[in-house]
């Protein structure tokens, strides 16, 4: 039997818990609804990372937010990574556990990137497999997260928006709506990202994420990408606006992971999404400890 865990709407924005900032997080617990780590940063049991999260936890609720599933991958997901991620949720008890919809791994081999899946069927065969399995597994709801991309495959079969619907359906999980890779992806690959967003069913959305990307030119071409090196850019706020206007009061956090700023600039960043919730969705949010 799976569990649904989700942290409760109404709680303040969260950020993402960087090693630069762990420490003046500890010791100032900055008003933020939760934090979000990077589940693989804390597979060591015992480890300092590891400890520091935990004390993390005694003050907020805690995501964990994995990137080396390969949910997407057609060999399945790795036994090992998979039963070191349990051993984690396990201890952690965390609110919410997500991927990515990815493939970063083949034969045994890995990649350090989240690379997009081809929208068809039978890619949407072999990661309902693995995410039904890892769900099976961890004995509880997980969230996808949709993939910011810079390429069109050839031969697809289905448009992204009905892909991670059918994702949702046939497995139970929810969405993590990455709402700056849809901005992204929409620049690049010159589609309409409102549209995106309309065309994604209500009531599938579990979490969102805010980021900002990274602007690079090519013989005069801008290319967008997804660096979460920057403050976020006014055309997102549009669309987590919008987002939130379908989806209602979604628990949110904001993701800066390069060129990190001081920590206030990031707590900032969080309480501007709250602002922007409370417009949309006359909801208030306070923080839980």
């Amino acid at each position: 039997m799976v569990k649904d865990v989700n942290i409760a709407a109404g709680i303040k924005t969260g950020i993402g818990l960087r090693g630069a900032h762990t420490a003046a997080v500890i010791d100032t617990r900055p008003p933020v609804g939760f934090l979000e780590g990077h589940s693989e940063n804390y597979f060591r049991i015992g480890g300092a990372p590891f400890e520091q999260l935990m004390e993390c936890r005694e003050a907020y609720p805690v995501s964990l937010h994995g990137v080396g599933l390969s949910l997407g991958s057609a060999g399945g997901v790795s036994p090992d990574h998979l039963q070191k991620l349990k051993t984690l949720v396990d201890i952690v008890q965390p609110d919410l556990v997500s991927e990515h919809v990815s493939w970063s791994a083949a034969d045994g081999k890995a990649l350090p990137d989240l690379l997009p899946l081809p929208m068809t069927r039978e890619a949407l065969e072999t990661i309902c497999a693995n995410i039904s399995h890892v769900q099976d597994v961890l004995q509880r709801k997980i969230l996808v997260e949709n993939p910011s991309s810079y390429l069109r495959f050839a031969g697809q079969e289905m448009a992204e928006p009905a892909f991670l619907a059918a994702v949702a359906k046939t497995t139970g999980c929810g969405i993590l709506l990455d709402v700056n890779n849809i901005a992204v992806s929409a620049h690049n690959m010159d589609f309409d990202a409102a549209a995106y967003i309309d065309a994604l069913p209500p009531g599938i959305v579990g979490e969102i994420h805010l980021a900002g990307y990274q602007v690079n030119t090519i013989g005069g071409d801008s290319i967008f990408i997804d660096a979460h090196n920057h403050a976020v850019y006014d055309g997102v706020w549009d669309l987590y606006a919008r987002a939130l206007a379908r989806f209602g009061d979604v628990p949110t956090l904001v993701e800066w992971d390069a060129d990190l700023p001081p920590l206030p600039v990031l707590v900032a960043e969080a309480a501007k999404a709250d602002a922007v919730r409370a417009r949309i969705t006359g909801v208030p949010h306070a923080k839980i400890a």
